[in-house]
């Protein structure tokens, strides 16, 4: 739980839309980890997408 509360921290930080290789990144975790964990964040609607493949905080 604790790379999904980071990789949302980072996207809420940013203030702006951002893909997964910029989450990475910027807050050093691993692509394959942020993929996963955004994964679980738009699941639970924390994230939406504005335009495609990118994602800001709901």
């Amino acid at each position: 739980m604790e790379t999904v509360e980071k990789v949302f921290d980072t996207i809420k930080n940013l203030a702006e839309p951002v893909n997964a290789g910029k989450v990475a990144e910027a807050s050093g975790i691993d692509r394959k980890e942020v993929d996963k964990a955004m994964k679980k964040l738009k699941e639970e609607g924390r994230i939406v997408s504005p335009k495609r493949c990118y994602w800001t905080v709901s």
